[in-house]
């Protein structure tokens, strides 16, 4: 079975209504990137840090997975052992039935304890809402998201993963957010790779750029990885 390794960003959840960061409108142009997202910011004001991914968590039960996660998922089916590695925090991939998802910057759905960061915690949809004063287990929790400043534990086996890929697919993504966007250098000479995003940055030679959004991206190519079109 060939392994298909798919490096998604934002810009698959966005079609989901998830709002991006970068965007015009995005969350950035509200909220200093710096207080809701970094490791000092959470020391200086965990409050607000909580309060800032409450409100996500509020409106990813609102969303739905979109065409390309079920295309994305119906490729299994199509004789593809596929990996999704993700810098999405929410968890679309997985509603819409993907088996094998890494997130390489945590997950909105879930926390961590402050003081052991292997005891994760996944938070019921009817107790959504954390604070510094929250107390699961007997420990303090923070969101389970990778800040700007610290390390990104789930890289080394995402390049791992990017090594053995048969067929290396990017969906939705900048290509300037690091360590995720280096993960083009570990796939294999030879190994195709395509590029799906409306606004493409520019990329080495011989990847195959699909200009289109991820949903029309993603039918595009299921078409070309199976020969047959995707259902709508």
């Amino acid at each position: 079975m060939k392994k298909l390794v798919v490096s998604t960003g934002a810009g698959i959840s966005a079609e989901s209504g998830i709002s991006t960061f970068r965007d015009a409108g995005g969350l950035w142009e509200n909220y200093p990137v710096m207080d809701v997202a970094s490791h000092d910011g959470y020391v200086r004001n965990p409050e607000l840090v909580h309060r800032f991914y409450n409100e996500r968590r509020k409106a990813l039960l609102k969303a739905q997975p979109n065409a390309a996660h079920r295309l994305l998922h119906a490729l299994e089916s199509e004789g593809w052992e596929v990996y999704v590695i993700t810098q999405n925090v929410d968890d679309l991939h997985e509603r819409a039935g993907s088996s094998r998802v890494m997130h390489l910057h945590g997950e909105l759905m879930k926390v961590r304890a402050t003081d052991d960061e292997t005891k994760v915690y996944e938070l019921r949809p009817d107790a959504l809402e954390t604070t510094p004063a929250t107390i699961i287990d007997g420990h303090h929790v923070r969101p389970h998201i990778v800040f700007f400043q610290e390390a990104v534990p789930m890289f080394e086996p995402a390049t791992a993963l990017a090594e053995e890929a048969d067929v290396f697919v990017i969906i939705g993504t900048s290509l300037v957010v690091y360590p995720a966007a280096a993960l083009l250098q570990y796939v294999r000479r030879g190994v195709p790779v395509y590029y799906i995003d409306p606004n493409p940055a520019q990329v080495p030679a011989g990847v195959h750029v699909i200009r289109a959004t991820a949903t029309e991206g993603m039918r595009e190519l299921f078409r070309i990885l199976t020969g047959k079109e995707a259902q709508k």
